[in-house]
């Protein structure tokens, strides 16, 4: 793999770009892995790369039925924050925003980390009293948090109104550390170091069986042939019942839609990550000058990838007292992606029914943000057996009543 380096880039610029190679190989499917990951989105990715620098695993393949990243890790609004309530949430997101900070340098690709700050606003008593109660949670789990007034609020992101007739800003719970990524850039950092060990990427590759014998995971069918593992990790945010059923188990987890869009352009106004939870809506500026906006999930079951009007009136109207500009702005583009909803609103890491198959899904609406702590975690459990940051989110917690309630801190939209 050609290291990327402003030598590098100077080296080219002298040839005329002509000695760049392929980021990652194309590859073709092996009739037997050691592992087979389901999934090449930023989580089976990571994955894939912990299990080889972490356990050195490299006999894997990495199977999409669409292309690298398509997902909803192409499809999510790239904020990066751990300020959970729970231990085993605030865990593995402060795993993950630790992992985020140092990536470009361990994936020697620029994912344009961008530590800006995020504030999640309290607009009733109710929020005041949660947040504060977060931030003592934070501080006795080692997550740097803190709440803050009105008038800091303020000067933190100017363009905001703290005197809203019906919403007015009381205070807002910050966390200096966390920000922002560039979502594709996570998957593609991660694909390129996952090919130079050895792992194949193979794209356009749909899992349509899970063979098994004994109760015992072998292998999985694809439109590109059978293919033999000796482990199976199914990583596929959204369409993870699909692949369970498959597996010959089921899942407590329900699939919606998640929407955002953008605004056009404009000059640099908000240099930090907001979100209002009472109006459900959150916006931040992206590195184009775009103002990034999100809300709630669709309160209907669906499989769908685009946006509705409904939604941006709704995420609009809530943002506009708020954010008095976002009247004036006109909207340049709007998508959806599909996630998938536990009860408790936490993820499932866990083994399986399937001896020898893992699954990693139920993110719901914060899969971005935790894509390091998950692949690590995930990576620790496929080659031990076991892991610190992912006993928690095991399947059997619902059978047990062991719910991880995030139901405030990611039921909304982040």
């Amino acid at each position: 793999m050609k290291r990327y380096s402003v030598f590098a880039v100077a080296r080219e610029a002298l040839r005329h770009h002509t000695g760049w190679g392929r980021a990652w190989r194309a590859a073709e499917p092996k009739k037997k892995y050691d592992v087979v990951i389901v999934g090449a989105g930023g989580h089976g990715l990571a994955t894939a790369y912990y299990l080889g620098k972490n356990h050195g695993i490299t006999n894997v393949a990495i199977l999409e039925k669409g292309w690298l990243g398509g997902g909803n890790t192409g499809r999510n609004t790239t904020i990066v924050r751990s300020n959970y309530l729970q231990d085993p949430s605030a865990a593995i997101y402060e795993k993950a925003r630790s992992l985020y900070e140092d990536l470009s340098q361990d994936l020697n690709y620029n994912i344009m980390f961008s530590p800006r700050g995020v504030m999640m606003l309290a607009q009733t008593q109710h929020e005041i009293r949660g947040y504060k109660r977060t931030a003592h949670a934070n501080a006795l789990q080692g997550v740097s948090t803190e709440y803050v007034t009105p008038d800091r609020v303020k000067e933190l992101c100017p363009i905001i109104n703290i005197s809203g007739p019906r919403y007015p800003v009381l205070g807002a719970l910050w966390q200096a550390r966390g920000g922002t990524a560039r979502h594709d850039a996570v998957a593609w950092g991660y694909a390129r170091a996952c090919s130079d060990m050895g792992m194949d990427i193979i794209q356009q590759c749909e899992v349509t069986a899970v063979r098994s014998e004994n109760g015992t995971v072998k292998g999985v069918d694809t439109t590109k042939g059978p293919i033999d593992c000796a482990k199976l990790g199914m990583v596929v945010a959204g369409h993870s019942g699909v692949l369970a059923d498959m597996a010959g188990f089921r899942l407590p987890i329900e699939s919606v839609a998640l929407q955002a869009l953008v605004s056009e352009p404009i000059k640099p106004c908000l240099d930090v990550v907001v979100m209002a939870n009472t109006v459900h809506g959150y916006m931040s500026q992206s590195d184009k000058g775009e103002m990034v906006i999100g809300g709630g999930a669709d309160g209907y079951n669906n499989y769908t990838q685009r946006g509705s009007f409904h939604h941006i009136e709704e995420t609009v109207r809530a943002l506009v007292e708020t954010f008095p500009m976002v009247s004036r702005l006109k909207m340049l583009r709007q998508w959806g992606g599909i996630v998938d909803m536990t009860g408790d609103r936490s993820p499932i890491l866990s083994k399986t029914p399937l001896t020898g198959a893992f699954i990693n899904c139920g993110w719901g609406t914060g899969g971005f943000k935790s894509i390091p702590g998950s692949g690590w975690g995930m990576a620790e459990l496929m080659a031990t057996g076991h892991s610190s940051l992912t006993k928690a989110f095991s399947l059997d917690r619902f059978a047990e009543g062991r719910f991880i309630d995030e139901s405030v801190a990611a039921g909304v939209a982040h």
